[in-house]
């Protein structure tokens, strides 16, 4: 009974075997086709469904012109693809080009600017801030020396006046006194010179 059993048992294993790998096997040849799928589905489509003769395949003629034909489409393909990729590339390569040339004349007007906003104009020399006000303290500073300078001569200058003024002032004094003094002696000299003619004539 149980050899039975086994025997009843290991049959029907069998058989679910069998018709697993049967459906696999009939799956994988629906999969195949001839006009569609891939060039290696069809490849081994034609391989598959193809005579033993010995060692060879004997393959339809038909067969390898449906076979060519597809393979020439899927070159055509293949071609016109990669034609518009290269179209896409040389596209993009333009692109790339007005990028960089844009890229470059932004990089130059941002340098200018920079440049510009880091220097000043000067009787039309540019030149850069830090010179610029080291220039401008310079001209300054010498304006102001000038000044001390000036105001410097300007007092000595006024010293120098005042002084004189004084020495002309006590000089007109002097002179002035001198004048007097002149004038007196004469006026005596006169009066005794009257008193002696006076005395002649009343001697």
């Amino acid at each position: 009974m149980n050899i039975l059993k086994t025997v009843l048992f290991s049959s029907i294993f069998l058989l679910s075997f069998s018709t697993t790998q049967a459906q696999e096997s009939n799956n994988d040849e629906d999969q195949l086709s001839l006009n569609s799928g891939t060039i290696d589905n069809q490849f081994d489509y034609v391989i598959q469904k193809s005579n033993n003769y010995q060692d060879y395949k004997v393959i339809k003629r038909a067969w390898l012109y449906t076979l060519k034909s597809h393979t020439l489409d899927s070159l055509k393909a293949v071609h016109k693809e990669l034609a518009n990729t290269q179209v896409v590339v040389d596209s993009q390569a333009v692109e790339i080009a007005s990028l960089k040339s844009n890229l470059t004349n932004t990089q130059e007007t941002l340098d200018a600017t920079n440049l510009e906003k880091d220097s000043m104009s000067l009787f039309g020399i540019q030149m850069s801030k830090g010179n610029y006000s080291t220039l401008l303290w310079s001209i300054i500073g010498g304006l102001f020396a000038f000044l001390l300078f000036f105001i410097y001569k300007f007092n000595n200058s006024n010293a120098v006046t005042k002084q004189a003024k004084q020495s002309l002032a006590e000089t007109e004094e002097e002179f002035e006194e001198h004048r007097r003094n002149a004038l007196e002696r004469e006026q005596k000299v006169r009066r005794q010179l009257q008193d002696e003619i006076n005395k002649q004539k009343n001697a």
